[in-house]
């Protein structure tokens, strides 16, 4: 296996981890960031404009995070820098 192949594994590898770990947790927080403003809303109904507003802002910031790590991982497989520092390379 040469260096070349060795990138391209790792590369691979460590883009899916970034995505199953930057898929899972924004999914969590946004779950638990829904049930909190049903919960406000069920206790202050009059302020459900508030609250609502106030959650989308924060379910954006919260998916925001999920959107980095796609780009992070799109970088990985499509634009890794490490692959042309290997061709680069005498012997790789």
């Amino acid at each position: 296996m040469d260096s070349f192949d060795l990138i391209a594994a790792v590369s691979i590898l460590t883009a899916g981890l970034t995505i199953a770990v930057g898929s899972i947790a924004p999914a969590l927080g946004e779950a638990r960031a829904a049930a909190q403003a049903l919960a406000s809303i069920a206790q202050q109904p009059d302020e459900a404009n508030t609250i609502t507003r106030t959650l989308f802002v924060s379910l954006a910031m919260i998916e925001s995070t999920a959107i980095y790590c796609f780009v992070v991982s799109m970088i990985l497989l499509f634009a890794n820098p490490f692959v042309e520092t290997a061709a680069t390379v005498p012997g790789g």
